[in-house]
């Protein structure tokens, strides 16, 4: 099978060939064969993009030896002389593996996502081809045809089959030699960071078919496996130079990509050509995106799995929750009976729906690949193709039109979002300011991928600089009052990464519309629990620095965490979100009373009785917050739990499984119990505060 997107199949110009087993019949050889070469002739409508010419003379003479294989069986059926013909039967043999060989380098000649890449191989594709087609000759010439009463005209066509492939043999085409040239020519321009003639790169994408936005994404794809694979092949480590390659053209077929073929393709501009795809447009239209993430790592599912509970993970993330020994469901906190992981192909469907059709290129398939995020361009090539873009992008943000800077911003939300080297080139071009006056645009869609730019850009330490210093207060209107309810959110994050500096944080804070906005998103009834879950870590994120402790609580965080935690629906990674927070609020005085005076204890402890088969993050927060319940509220807390017999069972539960840091808080707990019974009895006087008198239940 050819290599597919799911990452399952033969890398490129690999020929895995079966040979027919030593007792198969001679008339069972030839159906194979003429199946066989049916499945090859499927190849004559398609589009090859390299060696055109000598493939479509391969297909004429495959056409040739289905009459001469046909002819063959019905002589073979009518006379059973030639079952035990050995030397036929060999000969044939070699034509059926040859044949499977020559189905696969067509296979690969016509894939696509693979036309670049096989049209910088086309001399290794038309060195495969010599030889396949000479096999078939050589072996073609050995058949006994002497022996086998075939009429002359099929005797002339076999003749004619192995004079023409001895005659003509296959040579690299003056075509595909301009093509290389041209691509190697723009590669060096790239190296020095020149722009090239843009009518030479569409010579080259006309050459192998590359037509359209769409089809530069299925490119980046099928580069970005390939780099992974030989990234992964012990015997290449040693040799960069494939990889390199890879590389370079890859930055190519981006650049093709961001300014060449500009248009972005929408199915839905089609949808009265096809009713089946508006059906599934429509379907994915009504999707929220929060439905394909991961509830573990809240990033879209590149290999959705199925777990024992009926919840679906990206692979890599469950993968790594079971193999930390966790044997519950993340999302339910059930314990699995079995660990067994079953691929969601339904979901899978619905992700590569919602990305073509969004244009979103998923970073990296768990099973087969890593992420491109974490490395450079590893061909010069490449980094000066991803600089040119870079300008090309800002230029078109500033001077151009509205759907000129909607496909820029498209654009760069993609860029930033796959390489952080495309961040700091954007970052290093000037995008920053251009993107920030983009988010008051009156076009819902330039505002969103405007925004969603910034957030990507937030990650970069001097992109974060800038965002901060010119555009903290815009950010903070589209948190409340963005277009779209993914606008909102992709504000959220970028406040979250904003806040993980210090004096971000505080600037954040001291916007009153900016805790009290995240907030908001935390108590809507219309936001799922991963947006829930990003607007707490942009909360928790604030709450590091001191100052902003009396602001979350001026928002009316506490009362809205309780709430949430009283919901029948929430999730466990959520449970463990609020319980994080309000963990943090009650670290200080103030936060313990409003938690306490809103029943926050007795929610707490109910919470911490029965998460025996919680994740283990629920269970640390719950003991922590408890904890600075008591540290702050002082004996009238302590008393509280005392009365409560579930409270030390669970404790010691806790304390002896050791998770997630729980059990010192849970040790600190326990010990605090002790001293508050041992003083009642008199034995000893324990080092707690009576703190403000504050009703504890």
């Amino acid at each position: 099978m050819i290599h597919t997107k799911t990452g399952s199949g033969r890398r490129i110009l690999t020929f895995p060939a079966v040979q027919p087993c030593e007792s198969i019949s001679i008339v069972t050889l030839l159906g194979s064969l003429i199946q066989l070469a049916g499945d090859i002739l499927t190849f004559k409508s398609k589009h090859f993009s390299t060696n055109k010419q000598s493939f479509r003379d391969t297909l004429r003479r495959i056409q040739n030896l289905v009459l001469v294989f046909e002819e063959i069986r019905i002589r073979v059926g009518n006379s059973r002389r030639y079952f035990h013909d050995s030397a036929a039967v060999s000969s044939l043999k070699e034509i059926h593996v040859s044949f499977q060989k020559l189905k696969f380098l067509l296979e690969d000649c016509t894939r696509d996502g693979a036309r670049l890449c096989m049209m910088m191989n086309s001399d290794q594709v038309s060195d495969h081809l010599r030889v396949l087609t000479r096999s078939i000759s050589t072996s073609l010439s050995a058949f006994p045809v002497a022996s086998v009463d075939l009429p002359s005209e099929i005797k002339e066509l076999i003749d004619l089959v192995v004079w023409q492939t001895r005659k003509y043999g296959v040579q690299l085409e003056t075509d595909d030699k301009r093509a290389m040239s041209s691509v190697n020519r723009i590669l060096a321009l790239f190296a020095n960071r020149v722009v090239p003639d843009p009518d030479e790169i569409n010579r080259i994408l006309d050459h192998v078919g590359i037509r359209k936005w769409g089809d530069c994404v299925k490119e980046i794809n099928f580069l970005g496996e390939e780099i992974a694979a030989e990234r992964l092949d012990e015997k290449k480590k040693k040799s960069n130079d494939q990889v390199e390659l890879l590389s370079s053209l890859m930055g190519f077929i981006c650049y093709c990509r961001c300014v060449i073929l500009r248009r972005i393709e929408r199915d839905n501009d089609h949808h009265h050509n096809n009713d089946g795809i508006k059906k599934d447009q429509d379907f994915i239209r009504g999707l929220k995106v929060e439905d394909l993430l991961c509830p573990i790592s809240l990033e879209i599912m590149a290999d959705p799995v199925v777990i024992e509970t009926g919840h679906t993970y990206d692979r890599s993330s469950i993968t790594k929750w079971l193999g930390s020994g966790n044997i519950t469901c993340p999302k339910t906190g059930k314990i699995l009976a079995s660990t067994e992981l079953v691929d969601n192909v339904s979901v899978r469907q619905v992700i590569r729906k919602h990305c073509k059709t969004n244009g979103i290129i998923l970073a990296g398939i768990s099973r087969r690949r890593r992420t491109q995020d974490d490395v450079a361009p590893e061909s010069l090539a490449a980094k000066g193709a991803g600089k040119l873009m870079a300008k090309f992008l800002t230029s078109e943000l500033i001077n151009g039109s509205e759907e000129m800077i909607y496909r820029a911003v498209r654009e760069i939300r993609v860029q930033t979002k796959t390489s952080s080297f495309n961040r700091s080139c954007l970052v290093e071009a000037g995008a920053v300011t251009p993107l920030l006056k983009l988010l008051s645009s009156g076009d819902s869609r330039i505002q969103e991928n405007a925004m969603a730019g910034i957030l990507n850009l937030s990650k970069h330490v001097t992109g974060k600089s800038k965002i901060a210093g010119e555009g903290l207060k815009i950010i903070v209107e589209i948190l409340n009052e963005g277009a779209k309810t993914e606008t909102r959110l992709y504000s959220a994050s970028a406040l979250f990464y904003l806040s993980s500096a210090e004096d971000y944080s505080r600037l954040i804070g001291e916007d009153p519309d900016a805790i009290s906005g995240l907030m908001k998103i935390v108590k809507g009834e219309d936001y799922g629990d991963s947006a829930k879950r990003n607007a707490l870590l942009a909360v928790m994120g604030l709450l590091m620095q001191s100052d902003n402790h009396w602001r979350v609580l001026a928002a009316g965080a506490v009362p809205i965490l309780l709430d949430l935690l009283r919901s029948e629906e929430i999730s466990g990674e959520l449970t463990a979100d609020c319980l994080a927070t309000l963990a943090k609020l009650a670290e200080y005085p103030d936060g313990t009373i409003g938690v306490i005076r809103r029943g926050g204890l007795k929610l707490a402890v109910k919470i911490l009785s029965s998460s025996e088969d919680s994740p283990a993050a629920v269970k640390q927060h719950c003991v922590g917050l408890i904890l600075n319940l008591c540290l702050n509220g002082g004996r009238d807390v302590v008393g509280v739990l005392v009365k409560n017999t579930l409270v030390m069972r669970s404790l010691y539960t806790v304390l002896s499984n050791g998770e997630c840091g729980g059990s010192k808080k849970a040790s600190a707990l326990i010990r605090m119990i002790h001293e508050f019974q041992e003083r009642k009895t008199g034995s000893v006087e324990p080092n707690l505060q009576r703190g403000r008198f504050v009703h504890a239940w």
